[in-house]
Parts: C-alpha cells; structure tokens; sequence
C-alpha cells in the first residue's frame, strides 16, 4: 500500500516519458517526475520517495524531504491565504500544504511561523494541517517512560517553562529553572525525560541524569574548550550565570564535567580557570 504524506520504499517499475513509475509489492504504482530521475536509474531500483497529491489532485513521488509528514508536528510558515484557509512552506516545492479554515483555532498572519500538525483528511484522502493539536496531541496514552530520550518540539512559552510536544504524541514540560541555553518556539531537539506524574504530566530535562550526564557534560566541555583555543576563564569561583551563559550548563553540572575531566587527566587548572592538557 502507498501511504500519503508519508514516506514509500518503491521499486521502479516501468519507464516513461513523464518519469518513473514506482511501485509496491501490491503493484500500486505512483509517478516520480523526471525532475527527480536520473539517467543511472533503471527498472527494479529500489527508491525511497515522499508521496503526496499535486496540484491536479493526483497521487505524486518526490524525492525532496518534507518539514513534515503525516503524524508530525512541526513550526511552518504561512505563504498564502484565502476565504477558504491558508496555505503553508512545507518544503515541497510544487505544492504547498492546505490548513483548512475549520482547522484554524486562530488568526494566522502570513509571513510567520507556526506550530501545526499534518495528517491525511479521512475524506479527500489529502494531506492537510491544523493548528488544533489537542485532536492528535495528548497524554491519555503515554508513549515514554523515565530516563528515555526523545524528540521535543517547543510549542509554547509560559511563566515557568515551555510546554513541548514529545515524539509527535504528548505533551510535556521543560521549566526555566532547568534552562541553561537559548530555547525558542518552534525549536526542535533532544531531551530526557525526567519523571511521570500520577496525573500523566510529563517533566523534561536537556540533559540526561546520573553518569550519562556526566559524560556528555564532559564531552560537550571538551568540545568547548577546543573551540576557545583550549582554556576557559571558569572555575569554582565562577559565577552562576557565567557559567550558564558561556557553556549552556548549570554550575552544578559544569563542576561535575569538571571534576570527571580532571579525573582523567584530560583538563588541568589554568589560574582561575580550567585548560585542556596533552596526554
């Protein structure tokens, strides 16, 4: 079966003027227009292509990488507008993403960005987006557990933190207090789960806890140093906010880094500060 606003691993199954008709092992067949094919390519390559409907409404292969697929949440721009919705950037050239007016929870300007979701409407069989995430959003299931790395993007700002959306299907929180680097709307990365709440709340962190932390504070440290020609005017002394603002760590975790490094032999004292040695 060939799923819509997603990505297929297809074969090639015959050739023609207009491309290249790729196939599953149903025999479904889908074109990839000759913008995208090579002259290397023959009949029973395998090709992993984007699917989605062209402006004709017809089933269309692309080789270009969508912001977003079907299932995911992701910060789109607005290009274009009209009585009947909006239309975003979804990094398809030939085809802009529709966000239907009843998907619309609120004024949209054009030019800015935003978080929606994509999804393939059960009616027209197209992909469309809407600002309205509580519909695919939730924690009625959670889908993590503590400890595990996950993929956030930040959705909202608030007084204690921002709220994110976990792996395209809960929600969750990352509090300022636990902030040691810029975080914007919009921002997509990696964080850690820290706890789940009896009342399925999800707390975050940008850093992993216990040894792992450790290690990867270290090694973003080291990373660090080599950046700034092997010395960092840091220490114990250091202020707080210095410390946060030069490295994207806690003092807390910057001394942990600290004393991991120096354990090993690969940091020494620099004055003040701290150096990388020759081993």
């Amino acid at each position: 079966m060939i799923e819509i606003a997603k990505y297929n691993d297809l074969h090639v199954g015959r050739i023609s003027d207009f491309g290249l008709y790729l196939a599953d092992a149903e025999g479904n067949e889908v074109l990839l227009p000759n913008r995208f094919v090579s002259l290397a390519n023959k009949v029973g390559d395998r090709m992993r292509v984007f699917v989605y409907h062209d402006s004709e409404d017809r089933p269309v292969a692309s080789t270009e990488q969508p912001l977003a697929t079907a299932g995911q949440a992701a910060f789109l721009k607005v290009v274009d507008s009209n009585v009947h919705g909006a239309f975003l950037d979804w990094g398809i050239k030939a085809k802009d993403l529709f966000v239907p007016k009843s998907n619309i929870k609120f004024p949209l300007e054009t030019g800015r960005k935003y978080i929606f979701f994509t999804y393939v409407d059960p009616r027209s069989g197209r992909a469309v987006a809407t600002t309205k995430l509580t519909g695919f959003v939730s924690n009625d299931n959670i889908a993590v557990k503590p400890g595990e790395r996950v993929r956030i993007l930040v959705a909202q700002a608030g007084d204690t933190g921002y709220r994110v959306v976990v792996n395209d299907h809960n929600w969750g929180m990352i509090y300022r207090n636990q902030i040691f680097s810029r975080v914007a709307v919009g921002d997509t990365m990696e964080a850690y789960v820290q706890k789940i709440t009896d009342d399925n709340r999800i707390d975050l962190s940008l850093q992993p806890s216990g040894y792992d932390g450790v290690k990867e504070a270290a090694e973003r440290l080291l990373t660090l140093l080599g950046e700034r020609g092997g010395a960092l005017p840091l220490g114990d002394g250091s202020d707080p906010a210095e410390v946060s603002a030069t490295t994207g760590m806690s003092k807390k975790v910057f001394k942990r880094a600290v004393g991991y490094l120096l354990k090993r032999g690969e940091i020494g004292p620099d004055g003040e500060g701290i150096k990388l040695t020759t081993k």
